[in-house]
């Protein structure tokens, strides 16, 4: 099935609700959003677009791009959301990668594609067909796993992966939204400060689907104030936040009188919560806070640490619980491994694996990463955790040596091979260190064979990859720690690293 149909649907059922708006300002309805949604996909019929091919957003939070990704899935498309914080060389690779045909951009992110973007594919700055008269066509009949968007993650090769979620995955996503983190009535509102091309975009869907109004912060960005005074105007209002933002609400909470009004539930994920983080925001916010852990290969849907749970302070095992990533969401099996493939017995620490109907097709032309991730029926995440007798999942470690900073994503090798780049610097190493503000922050070991600064280094990085991806800090070193095959010990420098702080 289309999941265009479900806004066919609510076009009829919720018809002059509120659909979507910029701060307090409605922009259209959700039979003004299906009309749009029909226009552009007409338009992009007579572009010659055909369903299965691929289309870019690279886009900062904006009312068009939720009206251009429900165009896109009306034709038939398949819509490749980018971050919008990437280099232009970064972006232009994941449509390069995808063959896609188009893009649509605004100018910023036009001009930073200047230069990068493949020839094959067309960047649309103006988006006034929403508005046009072209003839809207019928819904495009989509199967269950024909894809639906292709979800970029960084890879260990220090190039993304396009992540293949299907028409099915999104749907089941949007069911465990529904069950287990907040139920929606029409006229709910979801806040969308986080990024629409992440988790905050996937979780759009069930507000479509069930007549709620889905609100873009007009600052575009994310800002305590702001996002308290939308609740209060909007109502049952929840939001998809990383850890940074939780923190940062929380802080302005405690200097207000009272906790926001209209909050239904601040929904935290997509990097390390430390305790004492959660008791604060929980104390700061009251009881809005639920927890998911997921991947982009199985997308917000793998545990939920609900509401519920998160306020049961009675229980025993409170502050043991509010630690973990809680219990398996009811679309998915979750079981921890050893190396070998074998189940660990309770309380043993072993990989996460995981399978359902969320979980993705697979890796966008890329069969031995796929057969890699999925083996024997079972999405391999990488991740290092352990069950307890009661079924809570507690993260230990990260079998790949991903960053994850302010909630975005940072793989080491990519920070190194730009670093390398630099003809000063000799050997590096980059790892991921603690940090009270963005959870953890970029550290880059750097051996050099001539003098070099932190400033040019710096600006060295911006040339070649994404700002958010950059080293917060350098250490100078004359060796790396390395074993007898000549690999790099990252323990020995994340050690090194806590001493030092």
């Amino acid at each position: 099935m289309n999941l265009a149909h479900w806004l066919e649907r609510a076009a009829a059922v919720f018809a002059d609700r509120p659909a979507i708006a910029s701060g307090r300002t409605t922009v259209c309805s959700h039979r003004d959003l299906a009309a749009r949604a029909a226009r552009g996909a007409g338009w992009l019929h007579e572009q010659g677009l055909m369903p299965g091919d691929r289309v870019g957003f690279f886009l900062g939070n904006q009312p068009d791009y939720l009206q251009l990704l429900w165009s896109t899935w009306w034709a038939g498309l398949v819509a490749v959301p980018i971050n919008a914080k990437l280099h232009g060389r970064e972006a232009a690779y994941i449509l390069s990668d995808c063959a896609a045909t188009m893009c649509f951009v605004n100018a910023s992110h036009a001009d930073a594609l200047t230069g990068h973007v493949p020839g094959a594919c067309r960047l649309i700055d103006d988006h006034r067909f929403l508005e046009g008269t072209t003839a809207p066509p019928a819904i495009v009949p989509r199967e269950e796993d024909d894809d639906a968007w292709l979800f970029y993650t960084s890879g260990t090769t220090g190039h993304p992966k396009g992540v293949r979620l299907t028409m099915r995955n999104l749907r089941w996503m949007t069911m465990a939204y529904l069950v287990e983190v907040q139920p929606v009535a029409p006229g709910d509102a979801m806040l969308h400060p986080a990024p629409l091309s992440h988790g905050s975009g996937l979780y759009h869907l069930p507000y479509v689907l069930n007549g709620g109004v889905n609100v873009l912060p007009e600052s575009g960005g994310f800002d305590g104030a702001e996002i308290a005074a939308l609740a209060a105007h909007w109502g049952n209002a929840s939001l998809f936040a990383a850890p940074t933002m939780v923190r940062r609400l929380a802080e302005w909470a405690r200097t207000q009188p009272a906790p926001p009004a209209g909050l239904a539930t601040v929904v935290y994920g997509g990097g390390p919560m430390y305790l004492a983080d959660i008791e604060q925001a929980c104390e700061a916010l009251g009881p809005h806070l639920a927890q998911i852990y997921g991947q982009g290969e199985c997308p917000m849907t793998i545990t939920v640490l609900p509401k519920h749970v998160i306020e049961d302070r009675a229980h025993p095992r409170h502050r043991e619980r509010l630690a973990s990533v809680g219990y398996p969401q009811p679309m998915v099996e979750l079981s921890i491994r050893a190396p070998d493939g074998t189940v660990v017995p309770v309380g043993e620490a072993g990989e996460v694996c995981v399978r359902g109907e969320v979980v993705m097709k697979g890796y966008w032309n890329q069969p031995h990463a796929t057969e890699e991730a999925l083996r024997d029926g079972w999405l391999h995440t990488g991740d290092i955790g352990r069950l307890d007798a009661d079924g809570f999942l507690t993260l230990l470690d990260r079998d790949k040596d991903l960053i994850i900073s302010g909630g975005s994503n940072v793989y080491p090798r990519e920070v190194e091979e730009a670093l390398l780049r630099h003809p000063a610097v000799a050997e590096v190493s980059v790892i991921g260190a603690p940090d009270a503000e963005w959870g953890e922050i970029v550290v880059a070991y750097v051996v050099t064979h001539a003098p070099v600064g932190e400033n040019e280094l710096d600006g060295h990085c911006l040339e070649h990859i994404a700002r958010f991806k950059r080293p917060r800090r350098y250490r100078f070193v004359e060796a790396l720690p390395k074993n007898h095959y000549g690999k790099v010990l990252k323990t020995e420098l994340r050690e090194q690293e806590r001493s030092a702080h």
